[in-house]
């Protein structure tokens, strides 16, 4: 078995970025997925996702983003745009390959999938935040009548007209998701468990990331400063509508929860109107209804669970515990002492600033630190 230099696990933006920079620099690497195509996420998402990051901030390196694609890319864009990426950089990933194991030998990294082994002396996993969906189990749930699935499996509203739909969790899926249905001509619910913070995704022909990059340049403390002036804004529109606000500024929210504020796509709108309506968290199921923490019962067809993903990199690398935090992310990109050496990690910052924008800036620093022998 061949020594690789560089295995990159996970053919999405993330590892794609590395790549990339790999090529233009001339750095040997092999890349695996454990699908059969690159971007699976993307490809596998809601139909009528967008990015929600100015495309300026969110192309992988080297490579920008065509000039006629709008401010907010939509989905099928930018797979357009991986796919477009992969054949500039030349980048050829070994396909179906699910990786089972990832531990030391010596010096190196013995990386086990399902039908192949592979010993690199650098191992860059860009397996995502969102490896696993988290899917919670509620009282009475065996015994609902109605359809429950993960938003992961979600394309469109078309299917779910005229029925009665409770959307799971208010992130950007679950606000997004709900908006669909309720354009579908589905009745649309959303439970929200825990208090959330909600921007827009455009202030004054400015994208909310290009104002989040300049503030931040002067501080976490007059960054939330800031941010608290900006959500007053919503706060007034907000109100009456049953959802329930965070007291922290959205940047204090992340920083100390890792809780994304929700950019606002249009559904707050549509629950101030009425035409979605805000519920609390969910209490039990029965045969035909959800019975909600405030008594208050609903019949439902739908349950979608729009409930967010695990990274569980501890079901897949050896002995990671230690260099976890407590949301089961990397606590570094790298770490220079044993055993974890040779070790990296792209795509789990949840930052301020923009998550592919981030993997741009962590990548060229991951790929500097190889080039000078880790």
């Amino acid at each position: 078995m061949a020594i690789i230099e560089n295995l990159i696990i996970g053919a999405g933006p993330s590892g794609l970025s590395i790549a990339g920079r790999f090529s233009k620099s001339g750095i040997p690497f092999e890349i695996i997925e454990k699908s059969d195509t690159i971007g699976i996420a993307w490809r596998s998402h809601y139909d009528r996702l967008h990015l929600h990051t100015d495309k300026k901030y969110s192309e992988l390196p080297h490579l920008p983003f065509p000039k006629d694609y709008p401010t907010f890319v939509p989905r099928n864009q930018y797979i357009a745009y991986l796919d477009q990426y992969v054949k500039h950089f030349n980048i050829k990933p070994i396909f179906n390959q699910e990786v089972t194991s990832i531990k030391k030998k010596g010096n190196n990294w013995i990386v086990q999938t399902k039908d192949e082994t592979f010993e690199a002396k650098n191992v860059l996993v860009a397996t995502g935040y969102n490896r696993v969906p988290k899917i919670p189990t509620f009282k009475g749930q065996e015994d609902f009548k109605g359809e429950i699935f993960h938003s992961e499996k979600y394309k469109n509203g078309k299917p779910y007209k005229d029925k009665s739909v409770l959307v799971v969790g208010y992130g950007n899926s679950g606000a997004e998701i709900a908006l669909d249905l309720y354009e579908s001509g589905a009745m649309t619910f959303v439970s929200i468990r825990n208090p959330v913070n909600i921007i827009k995704r455009e202030f004054a022909g400015r994208s909310s990331q290009s104002l989040a990059i300049f503030f931040i340049r002067f501080g976490n403390t007059f960054y939330d400063f800031i941010a608290r002036q900006f959500k007053r804004l919503l706060l007034k529109a907000a109100k009456g509508t049953g959802i329930p606000i965070s007291p922290q500024a959205p940047s204090e929210q992340l920083r100390t929860q890792g809780k994304v504020a929700v950019i606002d796509v249009g559904t707050l709108a549509q629950i101030k109107a009425g035409n979605i309506k805000a519920m609390p968290d969910i209490k039990e199921l029965t045969p035909n209804e959800v019975v909600f923490v405030n008594g208050e019962k609903q019949p439902i067809d739908i349950i979608v669970m729009a409930t967010g993903y695990h990274a569980r990199l501890e079901q897949i690398v050896e002995k990671i515990a230690p260099i976890l935090n407590e949301r089961g992310y990397p606590k570094a990109m790298w770490f220079d002492e044993e055993p974890y050496k040779g070790l990296y990690f792209v795509g789990f910052n949840l930052p301020l600033t923009g998550i592919l924008r981030d993997i741009n800036l962590s990548s060229e620093k991951i790929v500097n630190h190889i080039l000078k022998g880790n």
